[in-house]
Order: structure tokens, then C-alpha cells, then sequence
């Protein structure tokens, strides 16, 4: 039985940069107008309760120290701004007006850190964690803040909750800023990676624009759970799958990946002629020599492949393995561009046909999610919100032990309890 659970709203107000920005508004890159059609990112970090200071005052200090983080990072605390120009078509900009970010403390006293890390499937307490403040897509941010923050107080810790609104950054700027806030809430004055902008310049793009108001992802609801990966069962995979497949170049995420794929495909009980599709999130920072490592704003688009069933059980971990290595292995400089000069198109996202959903593969291990100290420690322990995920979404964390991997995985309830039970899958 869920546990009941009592929400405590204390304040919430909006939190503006403590300076103005020295520039007025951004240009959106195609990969940020896509992102238009979806819903936020949602992540959130849980701290074990600070022994040294009282919740009131930390309370304020992160106020202050948000404040004072979105002095650096300025679209933060903006607006998204439409213009029309007729026959459907708009152009978006990223008005840094400084209106303000969203900041809610709220109490969950009969909430612990365990009600939340412990249980097998992830609770339903979690997404009543997360602000409701934001818009729930990226399109809505005209009016809506396009950053977020809960801080809920638990029983034995803290919950800092973070929806930020997708069509302005991706994985890479949202963690940048996340730990970047955590240097000056330690007490910093500057932050140790300053933002890369693109500044406006030229004309507006001018996009088809639908009816942007209706989610375009079709939320399942599917429950959620974490699969763990110790670097000792990590070691093992990448072994096993470059054995199979007879060469060194396979990576342990791409042999993770392969794992994952290949279980989740056996506990859907496919059928061996039915396409299996696998998509991949590419960051694109690493890959376009003209793009530096600390630009802010969405720099990744999604690369695709498809199998038959029976080839992907059939082929081994090393084969799955290498068909990852060899998709990875093409994105390079002259792919992620193309990538952003495609037309920008808003289509549905979610299961299309009848065979089964694709495995989506997000975010990143190699994101510094252990790294975002706030003064009073390193979090235990991560999570996603639960806005319109669908079925077959997977975000990939590292672990809080050194050198493993959390694979947080929405799908079919009856898929993850054969996955539970696959022995080749949880044995590693």
C-alpha cells in the first residue's frame, strides 16, 4: 500500500539574479526549438539532514546563493518571447529579463530518505516532490518560469527538486549549472566553469508552428525502478562483450547498453521478426570542433538503430555491443551537424505501430551528479520527476558508490518483473 503522505507548501516566491545580464536576449539553436514540442527535464538531488545548520537559515541561504548563481547564468531567470509572421509560422527568442526563477519550501516530515531510495519501484511520493510551478511543456515557458526549484524538508534529509525548462538547456547545462550553484552555495564567489552563450545575431528562424499547447508526448504510466551496476559487474559486461565480439573498442556503457537492450527485448516476449529499436541521446559539444565544451543551451540530438529480435538474442551481448559501437563510432563532426540543420518538425513522441517501444536512452554517467556539495555534504542519491514519461525511457546515472551505474527505467510493469527474474540480466 502507497504510504500516505501529508505536503506542507511553507513559501514560494520568485528568486532573480542578484545583477543584471550584460546582454538582453538569445537566439533558440534548432536543437532548443525542437525541444518546444516536449516537457522539462526534472532531476533531484536527496541530502541527508544537515547537522550544523537550522533548516530556516538554510532555507535563505540557498535563496541567496540562487540568486547569486543566476547572476551567471541568465536564461535561467528569463522568458521564452514568440513572435508571429503569418501562415503558421513564429520565431522564438530567449528574453534574459530576469523575471524570475521559482523557489518552494515545503516540509514532508513523515517522509525518509528510505521511503524514497529503498523501495523497488519508485514511489508515487517522488513526483509529488517536484515543483507543479513550471509549464508542462517547454512551449508554455512565454509565461511560465523556466526554472523551478522545491526544497522539501524530510524526516532525516533534504529533497532539492529541479525542473528546468528543456528548449533552454540540455543534460550538460543543467548539471553545469546545478554544480555550479552548489560552488557559490559552499560559499565561492565566482563559479569554476563560466557559460558559453550564443548571442543573437541575424535574423530570427522562422519555424511551422502547430498547436504547441497540446503535450506532444504521449505519457505512459508505467512504473519506474533503478537497476544498480557496481564497477565490478561494469568490468565484467565490457569484458564479456569485447570477448564475444573479439576486439577492445566496445565501452562500458555501450556493453551496458547492449545488456539492457537485450533483456528488456527477452522480457517482452518479442517476436523474432519484430523490429527492436534503440535510441541514443548524442551530445554534440565533444563532436563539433566549433562548439565548446561549457556552451549553455541544448547541443545533443538522438541517433537510432533497429534489429530484428531474433538477431539481437541471437547475436550475443558482443554483437548488440558492437552494432552500439559502430552507430556511436559515425557521430561525428559532419553528423551532429547535419543533425542541426535539419528542419525543425514537431511530431508525436511516444510508441508508433504495434511492435514494441523503443528503448530511449538519456542523460549520462558522466555528468557530475555526486559532485553538487551545497555546503553540507555530497547527495546519497538521485531521481527523475515523473512528467510524461514513456514507456521504454531510461536515464543513466552514476552511482553514489565510485565508478557504478543507476539505470533508472520506465517500462511495462509484467517487463520489469521478468527483467527481475532474467537471470542473465541480473546475474552478471
Amino acid at each position: 500500500m502507497a504510504k500516505q503522505v501529508e505536503l506542507i507548501f511553507i513559501s514560494s516566491s520568485l528568486v532573480c539574479s542578484s545583477s543584471p545580464a550584460s546582454f538582453s536576449k538569445l537566439e533558440l539553436n534548432s536543437w532548443d526549438l525542437r525541444a518546444l514540442k516536449i516537457v522539462p527535464i526534472q532531476r533531484a538531488l536527496i541530502f541527508p539532514n544537515p547537522l550544523a545548520q537550522p533548516k530556516q537559515f538554510l532555507i535563505q541561504a540557498l535563496k541567496t546563493s540562487l540568486s547569486r548563481a543566476l547572476h551567471f547564468f541568465p536564461p535561467l531567470a528569463g522568458r521564452l518571447t514568440s513572435t508571429a509572421h503569418g501562415g503558421d509560422m513564429a520565431s522564438f527568442l530567449l528574453d534574459c529579463n530576469n523575471a524570475g526563477a521559482d523557489f518552494t519550501h515545503a516540509v514532508a516530515s513523515a517522509v525518509s530518505i528510505s521511503d524514497i531510495i529503498h523501495p523497488t519501484y519508485i514511489p508515487e511520493i517522488v513526483s509529488l516532490l517536484f515543483p507543479s510551478s513550471v509549464a508542462v511543456t517547454n512551449y508554455a515557458g512565454i509565461a511560465k518560469p523556466l526554472l523551478a526549484v522545491q526544497v522539501t524538508e524530510l524526516a532525516d534529509g533534504i529533497f532539492i527538486a529541479f525542473s528546468a525548462n528543456h528548449a533552454v538547456v540540455d543534460g550538460n547545462s543543467f548539471w553545469h549549472f546545478v554544480k555550479s550553484w552548489s560552488e557559490i552555495s559552499r560559499g565561492a564567489e565566482s563559479i569554476s566553469k563560466s557559460p558559453v552563450f550564443n548571442l543573437a545575431a541575424g535574423d530570427d528562424t522562422l519555424i511551422h508552428l502547430p498547436t504547441l499547447e497540446k503535450n506532444l508526448v504521449s505519457p505512459s504510466q508505467s512504473p519506474q525502478r533503478v537497476f544498480n551496476f557496481s564497477r565490478e559487474k561494469l568490468d565484467r559486461l565490457k569484458e564479456k562483450a569485447n570477448s564475444e565480439a573479439g576486439t577492445d573498442k566496445i565501452s562500458t556503457l555501450q556493453a551496458l547498453m547492449a545488456h539492457l537492450w537485450r533483456s528488456t527485448v527477452r522480457s517482452q516476449n518479442t517476436n523474432g521478426s519484430s523490429s527492436c529499436v534503440l535510441v541514443i541521446a548524442i551530445g554534440a559539444r565533444a563532436r563539433m570542433r566549433s562548439s565548446p565544451d561549457a556552451y549553455f543551451g541544448n547541443a545533443s540530438y538522438a541517433a537510432t538503430l533497429a534489429i530484428s529480435a531474433s538477431d539481437l538474442l541471437e547475436g550475443g551481448l558482443g554483437g548488440a555491443a558492437v552494432k552500439i559501437n559502430e552507430l556511436i563510432s559515425e557521430q561525428g563532426d559532419e553528423t551532429a551537424r547535419r543533425a542541426a540543420e535539419e528542419e525543425v518538425r514537431f511530431d508525436e513522441v511516444g510508441r508508433k505501430g504495434s511492435g514494441p517501444p523503443p528503448l530511449i536512452i538519456g542523460s549520462s554517467p558522466r555528468h557530475d551528479v555526486y559532485g553538487c556539495d551545497f555546503g553540507w555534504g555530497k547527495p546519497v542519491g538521485v531521481r527523475s520527476g515523473k512528467v510524461h514519461k514513456v514507456e521504454g525511457l531510461v536515464f543513466v546515472f552514476p552511482a553514489a558508490e565510485g565508478g557504478g551505474i543507476d539505470l533508472e527505467v520506465c517500462l511495462a510493469e509484467e517487463t520489469l518483473r521478468a527483467m527481475e527474474i532474467d537471470a542473465e540480466f541480473v546475474t552478471v
